[in-house]
């Protein structure tokens, strides 16, 4: 799955169904360094925002054809096991109450138009930084500190997607056990420390030889 890292080109959502609005955010985004998607309507967007490779970030519209921006982030909020996406909302209601109803809807940020490009960066890349900053949370809370290989938990969850998936596909599922003969008379005779790097080199291979 995609993860945003820092120094990664990030790929970002615009919905926008004015064609000169669209154009003008793409294009500004497409100049600071971003990859960028577009949408005309709210069925596009949803649609996009479904898929497993879906754009982490997205600027979208209050009002669109088809379904509006704060209904897109009532259902991207639905599910709470569903990577996160960062959704800011472009609108021409900026008062308090509209602005508190989208985000009460799950919008993260807003922006009010006609919009400053300065501040469209900023908010961009506030919304950047907040979801690298989910990445290395969730990595560190799925995977092992020395060996970077996920750990007990996140090994359970993956297995019981997978096995749920192979039910539903009706396709078949491998599982492998892999252990290291005498593993603990190399601790005994050489100590923890040469254990640790060669369980770190052993999860290197072992990556490296495997998607």
């Amino acid at each position: 799955k995609r993860q945003i890292r820092e120094g990664k080109k990030v790929e970002v959502l615009v919905a926008e169904d004015d064609r000169t609005t669209r154009f003008m955010v793409a294009s500004l985004l497409k100049q600071w360094g971003y990859d960028v998607v577009t949408a005309e309507t709210g069925e596009e967007v949803r649609k996009i925002l479904q898929e497993e490779e879906a754009p982490p970030l997205a600027v979208i519209d209050w009002i669109m054809p088809g379904m509006e921006g704060p209904e897109i982030c009532r259902r991207l909020r639905w599910n709470p096991e569903e990577r996160y996406r960062y959704v800011i909302l472009l609108t021409v209601q900026g008062d308090p109450a509209s602005v508190v109803a989208g985000l009460e809807a799950g919008a993260d940020d807003y922006i009010t138009k006609p919009f400053d490009a300065q501040e469209l960066k900023m908010r961009v890349q506030a919304g950047r930084r907040i979801l690298e900053l989910q990445s290395r949370l969730r990595h560190q809370a799925a995977h092992d500190g020395l060996t970077g290989l996920l750990n007990r938990g996140a090994i359970l969850a993956r297995l019981d997607k997978e096995i749920s998936r192979s039910c539903r596909l009706a396709s078949p599922l491998a599982v492998a056990m892999v252990d290291l003969d005498d593993f603990k008379k190399l601790n005994d005779t050489y100590g923890h420390l040469p254990g640790d790097v060669v369980l770190h080199e052993t999860a290197r291979r072992i990556t490296a030889a495997l998607r």
